[in-house]
C-alpha cells in the first residue's frame, strides 16, 4: 500500500509499505525498525522468539510519549509485562497490526506527538 502525506517539515514519514518492506521517506527498509520523527533505528531481536521486555529495552529509553507495536501482517500479542514497564515511564503502548501502526505512526506524527512506531514486517 503508497500511502501519500507531505511532509514540509522533514521529519520521517511511513510512504508505503508492503509485506516485505516498510518505505520510509520512499526509501526501503526490509527488516523489524524503529521510527521516529529524526530517527531510524534497525531493531534487533530474533522475530522468531516471543516478545518480552528485552526486546523493547532499547525503546524505553528512546523516552517517546507513545508507542505505536506493529506486530507484523497478523495481529500478534506481546508479553504483558511490556506494557507494564511502559506504564511505569507514562509512556502510552498500543498495539496492532504493522499496516495500521504505519498509518497511525503518521497521524500521530503530524499532530506533532513525539511517538515511536515499533515495525515488524
Amino acid at each position: 500500500m503508497k500511502l501519500t502525506l507531505h511532509n514540509p517539515e522533514g521529519q520521517n514519514l511511513i510512504s508505503g509499505h508492503s509485506s516485505t518492506e516498510i518505505f520510509i521517506n520512499a526509501k526501503p527498509h526490509a527488516a523489524p525498525i524503529v521510527i521516529m520523527a529524526h530517527t531510524i533505528t534497525p531493531w534487533e531481536f530474533d522475530v522468531s522468539q516471543p516478545l518480552n521486555v528485552a526486546a523493547f529495552t532499547n525503546l524505553l529509553a528512546m523516552r517517546p510519549e507513545l508507542v505505536v507495536f506493529g506486530s507484523g501482517a497478523m495481529f500478534r500479542f506481546p508479553d504483558q509485562r511490556i506494557g507494564v514497564e511502559f506504564a511505569k515511564l507514562g509512556i502510552g503502548f498500543d498495539v496492532m497490526d504493522t499496516p495500521a501502526a504505519c498509518r497511525t505512526y503518521n497521524v500521530l506524527l503530524s499532530e506533532g506527538r513525539n511517538v515511536a512506531a515499533a515495525l515488524i514486517l
